[in-house]
């Protein structure tokens, strides 16, 4: 369960970065596309982060020691 606590910490950062983007986003006539590109963003790097994060803790291929030793070059 520790593993969870992570993901669900910077989360609650992205959350509140995306609110702080959305609410602090000067008027004008590109508004919508800063906001959206700001949103965006924050939710790809946050994705990214969470799926290496994750296929650290749960390798899907676990690592295994070879019975012969290695040879030199």
């Amino acid at each position: 369960m520790a593993s969870v606590l992570p993901v669900i910490f910077i989360l609650v950062i992205v959350l509140g970065l995306m609110t702080c983007g959305y609410l602090f986003v000067p008027k004008g006539q590109h508004q919508t596309t800063i906001r959206t590109a700001i949103m965006l963003t924050l939710a790809s790097c946050y994705l990214m982060w969470m799926i290496t994060y994750m296929a650290q803790l749960h390798p899907l291929i676990s690592p295994y020691r070879s019975l012969k030793p290695e040879e030199s070059l």
